[in-house]
């Protein structure tokens, strides 16, 4: 008794037998074969298998009209898959005399030139799971639906992940329905969508709220008094859609918030009194990148256990920084908040990890107690218009590990007691002005011979546009993770340390586990004198070297070009004298060279990188300097030796010009005649080969053409195109 018949990939050819229809308890059969001859046209057999489960038919080409093909099909109560893709089916019939196939799950009629309306039947098979109507010519909206109302009916369970698909839909109206469980994530996926309507559901249940738009701008619009169906969500999420301008009332019946994100939303009026209330157990409050112009309440107590953070930079806000107790986390920057630091923030907000205060209008000097906050590790109280001194930051603070005061108006020296802290990997002191003599800045660093970051750390030291004075410690060598030093435009003088070789020698850092760092040195505009120290030439993962705008003399050191990873380079405004070391045509990944306005002589070399920097001011004011890049001949610094030189490099590149060519010819002629023969010579000298490859060749001409005329059904119907 036979169950299975599986006659797919067996390249038979011409009329399907009607004898199969006797196989009665057939449960599988599948004569599916990929540009295959088959066909069949009475299908009245098929009626008699009322057993069959499971039917493939693609690439059958079925001869039978469809509503006898679907009259044989709907006799078989048991079908529950249906495979009849490429079948050369013509129109779809609109209604069934009596619905018999209800049990089907998996149906696909795609590649079938139907050119006829979306039948209602396929709506009343309940059970359907996977409906594949791919490139059938089928009219109707359901393809390019842009708006779904599927309200007040009786639907229930969860939002189908295949929602997602539709992705023209700009309106979906579930309200008024029974529908439970998680919302799928694939509504992500319409990005056209504008209106979103689910109200009126079974949603009790409902604990976190997540929704953002990339693209177009979502907006979320409930009435001031509405009362949502659920009333303990932990979590409600929502980025870069159009809630505001009021604060979303309904979030105060939520008896177990403990996180609330409102980023970029468009709120601008005032934060309602009972959002403060409920600092107790916030863990999260982001509502950033907003409009709101209030002033912040001057005292909240986040008490939660959970290390509570607050973020509302990018607003307007108005006033001073507020005193929140227990926060960890505190995110104001680019508020326009104004005033002074709170002269008692390292007692009231002792719990601080990191503090971000940057792009505001604070001025004033930083109050000493922010020094006694124990576990920040990161500060950044930049571009503001603090004065004073730099605070005393004691050994108490042993995770402190970013620290940024840049483009202040701070005043006075660099405390020593910054190389107390064990775990500072950055320091930005750029752009104030600190005008101590940096040679005794650091003379208390030697401890940090020990510091202990890893090997995925690194040090910087920023300290630019200040009035800085003094030499570059040596002290400065001693720290074994430096990776950026930037002391440009201060008022540096005495030579440049020998030993910054071992600081940066052989150093590649990978940044955060992904990104590897070369390192940077940035001395320019200073008063450097002397030699560059051959010791900089060390540094093989050196990444970028400014020591532009000094009163530097000598040479470039020879061994320049060993600086191979090498992307930036300016020496100009010095007294630099000598050629242009050849070695430096090995330095591949140079992209910006400046050795403008020295004394540097001979030729430009012209190998590699060189013959890029064809901008004659990478090379100007150098008088001595000539080459293809400048105007400057050189013949005229020594006449006879350039004539002479002239005509032998002409005669030379004539001679290698005649050689190139020759090898040339005869690489192209070998190549041919080998390839030739390799390809053509086997098929000649191996008949299965032959066989092979034109076998090889028809296939792929058959699958050309099908693919053909598949892209050009599509075409058809995306541009409404009918056969008449």
């Amino acid at each position: 008794m036979l169950h299975y018949l599986d006659l797919s990939y067996a390249n038979f050819s011409g009329k399907i037998p009607s004898q199969i229809g006797n196989l009665s308890n057939l449960h599988c059969l599948d004569v599916s074969t990929p540009y295959s001859a088959l066909r069949v046209r009475d299908v009245s057999w098929l009626s008699a298998l009322y057993s069959l489960q499971y039917l493939h038919m693609d690439f059958v080409n079925i001869t039978s009209t469809s509503d006898e093909m679907f009259r044989a099909l709907n006799m078989m109560p048991s079908l529950l898959v249906l495979h009849l893709s490429i079948c050369n089916l013509r129109i779809l019939p609109p209604t069934l005399p009596f619905e018999n196939i209800t049990s089907l799950s998996v149906l696909d009629l795609s590649v079938n030139d139907f050119n006829s309306s979306i039948p209602s039947w396929l709506f009343n098979l309940s059970n359907l799971t996977e409906l594949d109507l791919y490139s059938s010519s089928l009219r109707g909206q359901l393809s390019r639906l842009s708006h779904l109302d599927l309200s007040s009916n009786s639907l229930s369970g969860l939002v189908p992940a295949t929602m997602g698909n539709l992705s023209n839909l700009d309106t979906l109206n579930l309200e008024g329905n029974m529908m439970n469980g998680k919302i799928p994530e694939s509504i992500g996926q319409l990005t056209k969508l504008y209106d979103l309507n689910l109200l009126k559901n079974n949603w009790e249940d409902l604990l976190l709220f997540s929704i953002s738009s990339k693209r177009n701008p979502f907006a979320l619009k409930v009435t001031q008094d509405w009362i949502p169906p659920f009333k303990h969500l932990y979590q409600v999420e929502i980025r870069d859609c159009q809630v505001g301008p009021t604060f979303p009332n309904w979030l105060r019946n939520q008896m177990s918030l403990e996180n609330v994100i409102l980023e970029n939303v468009g709120i601008s009026e005032e934060i309602l009194g009972w959002l403060y209330n409920m600092s107790s157990h916030i863990e999260q409050l982001d509502l950033s990148h907003n409009k709101i112009s209030r002033y912040l309440p001057k005292k909240m107590n986040f008490s939660s256990s959970n290390s509570p953070k607050v973020n509302f930079a990018f607003n307007q806000l108005k006033g001073p920084i507020p005193i929140w107790s227990g926060v960890t986390a505190l995110y104001l920057r680019y508020s326009l908040l104004s005033g002074t630091l709170p002269a008692n923030i390292g007692e009231e907000m002792s719990h601080l990890k990191e503090l971000d205060l940057s792009n505001d209008l604070l001025n004033r000097s930083i109050p000493l107690s922010i020094t006694r906050i124990q576990n920040l590790s990161y500060l950044d109280l930049s571009k503001n218009h603090l004065t004073g001194e730099i605070p005393v930051f004691g050994m108490g603070m042993q995770r402190l590990e970013i620290i940024d005061l840049s483009n202040n108006s701070l005043s006075g020296g660099i405390p020593t007691s910054i190389c107390s802290l064990p775990s500072l990997f950055i320091l930005e002191l750029s752009n104030n002005k600190l005008s101590a003599d940096l040679s005794s800045a650091f003379q208390n660093c030697t401890s940090l011979q020990t510091l202990s970051l890893g090997n995925k750390r690194f040090f910087e030291l920023l300290s630019r546009g200040n009035t800085l004075t003094g030499s570059i410690p040596e002290e400065l060598c001693r720290l074994p993770y430096l990776h950026l030093l930037d002391l440009a435009n201060n008022n540096l003088s005495g030579s440049i340390p020998l030993c910054l070789d071992l600081v940066l020698k052989g150093r590649l850092i990978e940044y955060l586990n992904q990104m590897p760092v070369h390192s940077t040195i940035d001395l320019s505009n200073n008063y450097l004198p002397g030699e560059i120290p051959e010791s900089l030439t060390e540094l093989t993962h050196l990444g970028v070297l400014n020591l532009a705008c000094n009163r530097l003399i000598g040479n470039i050191p020879n061994n320049v070009g060993s600086l191979t990873d090498l992307e930036s380079l300016d020496l100009s405004h010095n007294s630099l004298s000598g050629p242009i070391p050849a070695s430096m045509t090995s330095m591949t990944f140079l992209s910006f060279l400046n050795l403008s306005y020295d004394n540097l002589s001979v030729q430009i070399p012209v190998a590699n990188q060189f013959g890029t920097f064809n901008d004659p001011s990478t090379y100007e004011g150098n008088p001595q300097l000539c080459g293809g890049q400048l105007p400057t001949n050189f013949s005229l610094f020594f006449p006879e030796n350039g004539a002479q030189e002239k005509k032998h490099e002409d005669g030379a590149d004539e001679d290698d010009d005649k050689t190139e060519r020759l090898w040339l010819y005869a690489s192209i002629a070998i190549g041919y005649i080998t390839g030739f023969w390799l390809v053509c010579g086997s098929l000649v000298l191996k008949r299965s080969w032959r066989h092979a490859y034109f076998k090889f060749v028809f296939d792929m001409r058959d699958n050309l053409l099908v693919w053909i005329a598949i892209n050009l059904a599509g075409v058809k119907r995306r541009f409404g195109l009918e056969r008449n």
